[in-house]
């Protein structure tokens, strides 16, 4: 599931909110060991996404850096390359 989560800093355009969230959803699946709770955990669950993606967004506001941002784009090609390397037969 962690492998999902993507660096999100220094990007130009910055990472959205539904980035942002989408990070914090996949955290918490991880840490609770499902992807989806039980009506009974399910309060919990959406509080602890919403308190992760909150934490999340104050980190991403705060982080200063001299590099210049990354492309997402030239990001993703990288990516795949570095995927099919991987799963290469």
């Amino acid at each position: 599931m962690c492998r999902n989560i993507h660096q999100l800093h220094n990007f130009e355009p910055p990472a959205t909110r539904d980035e942002v969230h989408a990070a914090a959803l996949q955290y918490v699946r991880k840490v609770a060991g499902s992807t989806r709770p039980s009506q009974a955990n399910q309060a919990a669950f959406d509080r602890a996404v919403a308190a992760v993606a909150a934490a999340t967004a104050e980190l991403l506001d705060e982080l200063v850096t001299t590099a210049p941002p990354k492309n997402r784009e030239e990001e993703a090609v990288k990516a795949r390359a570095r995927a099919e390397k991987r799963y290469a037969s």
